[in-house]
C-alpha cells in the first residue's frame, strides 16, 4: 500500500498557486498514474501547458474557468473536465474563494520536474 497526505506531499508553490504532489513517476513500481492536490487562490491561474500523459481534473471546491485547446468551460465543485493528450490546458480561479481541484495524470509523469524546469511557472 502506497499512502500520502497533504502534509507530507512535495509542494510547488507559486505565487497564487499550491500543488500538493500525491503521488508521481517513481513514487511506486507502477508509471500508470500521478496524482495532485491544487489550490488556486481568487484572481489567480495556472500557466497554460500540455503534456503527453492525458489528465483530469475534479474540481473539490470553488469555481473557476478551464481551457482545453479552444474550449473555455465554467467549472464548479463537482465538475470533472478531461484533457487529452498534448492539448494545450489551463485553470482560472474566477471566484471569491480559493478554487481546489484534484488532477490526476495517466500514464504517471514527474510534476515535480515539470514545475521545476519552468514548464508550470504561475
Amino acid at each position: 500500500m502506497f499512502k500520502k497526505g497533504l502534509s507530507e506531499s512535495p509542494k510547488r508553490i507559486r505565487p497564487g498557486l499550491v500543488s500538493h504532489i500525491l503521488l508521481q513517476s517513481g513514487d511506486t513500481s507502477s508509471a500508470n498514474l500521478a496524482i495532485a492536490w491544487v489550490i488556486v487562490e481568487p484572481g489567480s491561474a495556472q500557466q497554460p501547458h500540455n503534456h503527453v500523459p492525458e489528465q483530469a481534473y475534479v474540481v473539490v471546491e470553488g469555481q473557476g474557468r478551464i481551457k482545453v485547446g479552444s474550449e473555455i468551460a465554467d467549472v464548479k465543485a463537482g465538475d470533472l473536465v478531461y484533457v487529452p493528450s498534448n492539448a494545450e490546458h489551463a485553470v482560472e480561479n474566477l471566484g471569491t474563494e480559493r478554487l481546489v481541484y484534484v488532477s490526476v495524470a495517466v500514464p504517471a509523469l514527474d510534476i515535480e520536474a515539470m514545475y521545476d524546469t519552468g514548464q508550470l511557472k504561475r
